[in-house]
């Protein structure tokens, strides 16, 4: 497992010499270490696989690919329906005017 340690200090002499007041410095640098602590530690056990829904990327793909082969059925469906239409009124048209 990859774990991430935030080195606050070096992050509050960074922020001071952006402008930070050392106040402000000092705060900013412990809430994002805070939140960083957050963020890794509320993951759910990868050895729990009821713990582990499953990823987005699994899902999506799939529903795309579903869409996808509904939009292209359609697509067919109305190519031909314009193609009848155009062959019905070239026909219509050349009885008129022939």
């Amino acid at each position: 497992m990859t774990t991430f340690v935030l080195d606050t200090l070096a992050y509050a002499d960074t922020l001071k010499a952006g402008g930070f007041s050392e106040q402000q410095a000092a705060t900013l640098a412990r809430t994002t270490a805070e939140i960083l602590d957050r963020l890794t530690t509320a993951r759910p056990s990868v050895a729990d696989p009821e713990s582990n829904p499953r990823p987005a990327a699994e899902i999506f793909p799939l529903e795309l690919k579903r869409d996808l082969a509904k939009a292209k059925g359609r697509l067919t469906l109305l190519n031909w329906m314009i193609g009848l239409n155009l062959a019905l009124t070239l026909t219509v048209v050349w009885r008129v005017f022939n």
